[in-house]
């Protein structure tokens, strides 16, 4: 520890749904879930409101359904836009010092003796305070919550102990004070099974855990484990902020909706998923010498294999054939639920022999499958310490493509920019608002409109502009009617029938009640529309992978 609170963690509250909030008007206030949105999906974030009626992160969103109200939001992950929040963030942190450790997408670690600040209590308190400001700010009301210590474990706990929208600041010499009394699940390194064990021998607080001794831990958890948590207890944690992180593998994962048998559409899962991998290492400039790969059965039991050879490589044709290897020495007779392929022991640079070279000849990686075919595939499972790559963006000229995801920001030649509300039975059903507008009208599509087309994030900081549009009279001289400006997608189209907005209100408890969701004016009204009606439920082939494309960041995903 240090002698001063210089070390400063802030995470983002809820990220992904607080990003969908901000960015689609009619969902603030409501419970709104981002993850796999189909059969075996899985809830990457869930918003405050969301998680009043008891729905957390990495829970399957089947059981998240049952328990959230009517009205409710289910996303698929938008990760251009969650990244495009991050480096926003990331940059202001970067201003205060030039230490600091980015661990997620939404999360990073502060070395505040690296940027000359005053670090008394009160110093450290006015800097976190006006560091929240300028977050809020900056994407436009995406909060975070922060904490400052003398450690990161103590300043990783302070910003969890108060969220969202929470400060915790705790000076050099209280540590045990605040560490003492907490559940010992609080500490890194404690999951369900250490938790379990601790609890049957009468442990539960962290400072009842100080008191076993290290005998003890040793004879229950191992030499590593046992050492290391008779110092988190003690609060003793010298790690520094490590300024740049290295990406340890990367790795691609998928979850199927129906369990797989066949083993020749197994080895064509594989190939894909390794042309994935490969193309990262490529664009990272990495190479790797081992290749691993996970299987999950219906049973959810997980086994891995490995192989390490002499030379690094990012060939994906290498890559798939050792996958295929790996795969052949494992009874997948019962089912393949998720299946993964891996690459670590990472290296910049790549020395393939002529040896492999003409191994290689005649083996190729095929075309992705067609969308329909592919519609069992849905997000990974959360909580894997995955770096994923989203799909390619594909285009309405693209005839495969006939498919949306909801949530998917989306923009109309004639109704302008929008998001995908639900779709299925041939239809899309988009609304058409953005992060400045009212809530917007609600309109349907055929779902190969020629004039629907994806499209990036909305603006957060940029003001629609005022319209310039001409006033367009009705038929027989009726009164005028105005014109949307294509530009804006604004509230001007007719009104949706009053039977379509019964579950308007919000229904977050007020007893949750915090600063850390955007406010919805009252000029707004209540009678925003339902997010989506369950017959728009779309298929399951709408579901992108749940983790993230970032080299050198894993964990994270917006779910604090």
């Amino acid at each position: 520890m240090r002698g001063e609170p210089s070390i400063l963690h802030v995470d983002l509250d809820a990220m992904f749904a607080a990003v969908e909030q901000r960015d689609k008007v009619s969902l603030r206030g409501r419970p709104v879930v981002v993850g796999g949105v189909a059969g075996r999906g899985v809830v990457s974030t869930a918003s405050y409101e969301a998680r009043a009626f008891g729905v957390r992160s990495a829970m399957p969103m089947a059981q998240a359904r049952r328990r959230l109200p009517a009205g409710t939001a289910y996303l698929s992950p938008r990760f251009a836009a969650y990244q495009r929040t991050s480096r926003v963030v990331m940059a202001l942190l970067a201003e205060l010092t030039p230490l600091v450790e980015q661990v997620s997408i939404d999360e990073a670690y502060l070395d505040l003796a690296a940027g000359g600040h005053d670090l008394t209590p009160r110093g450290v308190t006015e800097l976190a305070l006006r560091l929240k400001r300028d977050i809020a700010a900056a994407t436009g009301g995406v909060t975070g919550s922060v904490g400052v210590a003398s450690s990161k474990l103590l300043a990783k706990i302070g910003s969890e102990l108060n969220k969202p929208d929470g400060l915790t600041v705790i000076p050099a010499g209280q540590e045990l004070a605040v560490l003492h009394p907490l559940a010992v699940g609080t500490l890194g390194g404690v999951g369900p099974a250490t938790e379990q064990r601790l609890h049957r021998a009468g442990v539960r607080t962290v400072g009842q855990l100080a008191a076993v001794p290290l005998d003890d831990l040793v004879d229950w958890f191992g030499q590593a484990h046992g050492n290391g948590l008779f110092r988190l207890a003690r609060a003793d944690d010298n790690r520094p902020v490590v300024g740049e992180r290295e990406a340890k593998s990367v790795s691609a994962e998928e979850t199927f909706d129906v369990d797989l048998t066949d083993p020749a559409r197994l080895n064509r899962e594989l190939d894909l998923l390794s042309a994935r991998v490969a193309g990262r290492l490529r664009a990272s400039g990495l190479t790797g010498r081992t290749v691993n790969i996970k299987v999950r059965s219906p049973d959810f039991t997980t086994v891995t294999r490995a192989v390490t050879r002499d030379q690094p490589t990012d060939d994906g044709r290498l890559v798939a054939q050792l996958a295929r290897r790996l795969l052949a020495e494992l009874d997948t007779s019962a089912g393949v639920r998720l299946l993964g392929v891996g690459v670590s022991t990472l290296a910049d640079f790549a020395q393939d022999d002529l040896f492999t070279a003409a191994s290689l000849e005649g083996f190729a990686i095929p075309e992705p499958l067609p969308s329909s075919l592919r519609a069992t595939a849905v997000a990974p499972e959360a909580g894997m310490v995955t770096v994923l790559e989203p799909p390619p963006p594909a285009t309405v000229a693209d005839p495969e493509f006939h498919t949306w995801r909801p949530g998917q920001d989306v923009l109309h030649d004639l109704h302008g920019p929008g998001w995908v509300w639900g779709s299925g039975l041939g239809r899309v059903t988009v609304r058409f608002e953005g992060p400045h507008t009212p809530p917007g009208p609600v309109r349907t599509f055929p779902i190969d409109d020629p004039c629907l087309h994806p499209t990036d994030p909305p603006d957060w900081t940029a003001e629609p502009a005022p319209s310039t549009e001409p006033v367009r009279q009705a038929a027989l001289g009726s009164s005028p009617a105005p014109v949307r400006p294509a530009a804006l997608g604004s509230s001007a189209e007719p009104v949706r029938p009053a039977a379509f907005d019964s579950s308007a209100a919000p229904v977050r408890p007020a007893a949750l009640g915090s600063s850390a969701e955007p406010v919805r004016p009252a000029a707004l009204g209540s009678s925003a529309e339902p997010v989506r009606p369950a017959a728009l439920d779309p298929p399951a082939a709408l579901d992108p992978p749940a983790a993230l494309d970032q080299p050198g960041v894993t964990g994270g995903g917006g779910a604090g």
